[in-house]
C-alpha cells in the first residue's frame, strides 16, 4: 500500500469511527445499507462541502452522510429510514446553500440531501408550450430553468434577483423580486408538486389534489416535506428589458411613487418595481448599483445639498424588439407620472436574460477580489405601509448611520398576489415592503464593517421595530425560540404545528430551521443560559 492510499485508508477509517461513536454502529450500518438509485458519501471532504452556507454566520457542523438522489424514491427511502429509526435522525434538503443562518445543517447525526448536483437519473426541466408549463427537480437551479424555458421562447413570470438558487429552495421560503407587485412571489405561480413528507410518503399536491400539504409546502420552510418536482407556470419571455433608474431625496415622494406604480393595471405599467436606499455615497457606483458606473458615476453631492439619504427607484419595461419604435413613448408616458430629482436619470438596454442575470454578474467581480465568501449577517423584513416612514426614520436616517457594509433594498407588494393558504408570513396589510439589507462582513475592515457590529446592529434594529410597534415580519426568517416561532407565525401557528404532526411527527426535516426539536438533537444539546427552549 502506497503512502497515498495508506492516508486516505486511515481517514475513512477515522471519519467511519467518529460516526459510530456519534450515532451507534446500527443506525451507520441502516443508512449505508439504503438501496439508493444515487449514492451515499461519507467522504470527510463531501461532508465538509455541505457543513456551511452563504452566511457563513454558524459554525461548520459536519452531517453524519451526504445523499446525492438521483429520483424522488431515493430520497423517499432515506427519509422511511430516519423515520423508522430508533433516534429519528434528522434529514434536510441542501440546494445551492444559500440559506444564512444554518438552515440546511442537520447537525453532526443527520443526512444532507444534495438537490442541487445533477446526478444520473435527475429529469430535466420537461417544457410544456402548448400548456405553458415546465416540470423541474426540486434541486434545479432558477437560471437552468431559464436557459430550457427561453429555448420555447418562454420563461417563468416571477423571480428571485438571483438565479443561481434552487426550485425547492426558493419555494420554501416564497421567492421575490421586482415582479412580485404583478405576479406575486414564485409560490403563487406553482401549478402542481411532488413532496416527500417526514414519513417517507412521495405525495403529488396541487390546488386541486392533497391541497393542505400543497399550500403547506409553499413557504413552510421544509418542515413538512422535501419538494422533489414543481410545476411551474410560464409567460411568453420578453426579449429585451429597458432599465431605468432615478434618484430621490424625499422617502415620502419615493414611497409614493413606488405605491403608484405598484397600483396601476393592465399593459400600461412597468413590469418590475424596486428600489434602494443610499447612505453611503460609495454604495451607489459599487455592487448592485455597478448599473451606474464606469460610464455613469454618480456623487451625492451633484443631487442633494445637504449630503442626507437617497433612494433610487428601479423600473424596467420588458418589450419585443418588434414593438422598439413603441416602447420609449410607453415609457416616457410613465415617466411623467413620477416625481424623482430632474437630472438623475439614468438609463440603459439589455437583453432579458441579460438583466435577469445581473447579480451574478456582480457574484463573478466580488468572487475575483476574495469579496463573496465572507459572512452575510443579512436582515429582510416585511414592514406594513402605514409605519415604512417610521421605519425611515429610525432606521435609514438613524441606526444605520452613514455606512451600510452592503445594499439596502425597498420595495413595496400587493398582499393580494400572496395566496394567504401558504405557510408564508406577511404583515396584516394590503400592501407592505421588503426592506433588505444585504451586508457583508469583512474582517480586516474597518469597524463599521464587522462581523459582530452588523450583528448588533440587527439587533438594535429588531428592537427599534419592538419598541416603535412596528409589526414586521421576517423573511427567510430566524428565531433563537420557539416563542418568538409561535409569534412570527401568529394566527397561522396553530394550522403550522397541526400541519408538522400530520406531516412530520417525528420532527426528521429541516431540523437546522430550529422551529421544532428532533429528538436525536438531545445527543447534542446546544449550551444556552436561556430558560425559553433553544432550538
Amino acid at each position: 500500500m502506497t503512502p497515498e492510499m495508506t492516508s486516505s485508508f486511515l481517514l475513512v477509517t477515522f471519519a467511519v469511527c467518529t460516526l459510530i461513536i456519534a450515532v451507534g454502529p446500527s443506525e451507520l450500518l441502516r443508512i449505508g445499507g439504503i438501496d439508493v438509485d444515487g449514492h451515499f458519501t461519507f467522504k470527510p471532504s463531501d461532508l465538509a462541502s455541505v457543513s456551511s452556507d452563504f452566511g457563513m454566520l454558524k459554525s461548520p457542523e459536519e452531517p453524519l452522510a451526504v445523499l446525492h438522489p438521483s429520483s424522488a424514491e431515493d430520497v423517499a427511502r432515506l427519509i422511511r429510514t430516519a423515520y423508522g429509526s430508533a433516534t429519528a435522525f434528522p434529514v434536510s434538503a441542501r440546494g445551492h446553500g444559500h440559506s444564512i443562518n444554518g438552515q440546511a445543517s442537520t447537525g453532526r447525526n443527520g443526512v444532507v440531501v444534495e438537490m442541487s448536483h445533477r446526478n444520473i437519473g435527475t429529469p430535466e426541466p420537461l417544457v410544456e408550450p402548448e400548456e405553458m408549463y415546465v416540470d423541474v427537480w426540486g434541486g434545479e437551479l432558477w437560471v437552468d430553468v431559464l436557459k430550457k424555458t427561453l429555448e420555447h421562447g418562454l420563461a417563468p413570470k416571477s423571480w428571485t434577483d438571483y438565479l443561481y438558487l434552487s426550485v425547492g429552495g426558493t419555494l420554501s421560503n416564497a421567492g421575490i423580486s421586482g415582479q412580485a407587485f404583478h405576479h406575486g412571489p414564485q409560490i403563487s405561480n406553482v401549478l402542481e408538486l411532488d413532496v416527500v413528507t417526514g414519513k417517507g410518503e412521495v405525495m403529488r399536491c396541487s390546488k386541486e389534489e392533497n391541497t393542505r400539504l400543497f399550500h403547506g409546502v409553499l413557504g413552510g420552510l421544509g418542515q413538512f416535506g422535501i419538494i422533489t418536482r414543481a410545476r411551474i407556470s410560464l409567460e411568453p419571455a420578453p426579449q429585451r428589458v429597458r432599465w431605468i433608474r432615478v434618484l430621490y431625496s424625499s422617502f415620502e415622494v419615493f414611497t409614493q411613487d413606488q405605491e403608484n406604480l405598484i397600483s396601476m393595471h393592465g399593459q400600461s405599467k412597468f413590469d418590475y418595481v424596486e428600489g434602494f436606499v443610499i447612505v453611503d455615497e460609495g454604495l451607489v457606483n459599487n455592487w448592485r448599483s455597478s448599473f451606474f458606473s464606469p460610464r455613469n458615476p454618480v456623487k451625492i453631492s451633484s443631487v442633494s445639498s445637504n449630503g442626507s439619504v437617497l433612494y433610487c427607484l428601479e423600473i424596467t419595461k420588458n418589450y419585443h424588439e418588434s414593438e422598439s419604435d413603441t416602447v420609449d413613448q410607453e415609457v416616457e408616458i410613465l415617466m411623467k407620472k413620477l416625481n424623482f430629482i430632474p437630472t438623475s436619470v439614468f438609463t440603459t438596454d439589455l437583453q432579458y436574460v441579460d438583466f435577469l442575470d445581473r447579480v451574478h454578474k456582480a457574484e463573478l467581480k466580488l468572487r475575483s477580489k476574495n469579496l463573496w465568501e465572507v459572512p452575510h449577517p443579512w436582515l429582510n423584513l416585511f414592514v406594513p405601509k402605514s409605519r415604512i416612514s417610521d421605519f425611515d426614520k429610525g432606521v435609514f436616517k438613524g441606526i444605520l448611520g452613514n455606512k451600510t457594509s452592503g445594499p439596502i433594498l425597498i420595495y413595496p407588494m400587493n398582499k393580494d398576489k400572496w395566496d394567504e393558504r401558504s405557510s408564508a408570513v406577511t404583515p396584516d396589510e394590503e400592501v407592505f415592503y421588503l426592506v433588505a439589507l444585504l451586508r457583508s462582513a469583512l474582517s480586516d475592515g474597518e469597524e463599521t464593517q464587522k462581523l459582530e457590529y452588523l450583528k448588533d446592529q440587527n439587533r438594535r434594529i429588531m428592537e427599534f421595530c419592538d419598541q416603535a410597534k412596528i409589526n414586521v415580519k421576517q423573511y427567510l426568517p430566524h428565531h433563537a425560540t420557539q416563542e418568538e416561532w409561535v409569534a412570527h407565525y401568529g394566527d397561522k401557528w396553530d394550522q403550522f404545528r397541526n400541519m408538522k404532526a400530520e406531516f412530520d411527527p417525528r420532527h426528521i426535516l429541516a431540523t437546522g430551521q430550529r422551529i421544532f426539536q428532533n429528538p436525536s438533537l438531545s445527543l447534542f444539546p446546544p449550551p444556552s443560559s436561556s430558560s425559553s427552549a433553544s432550538w
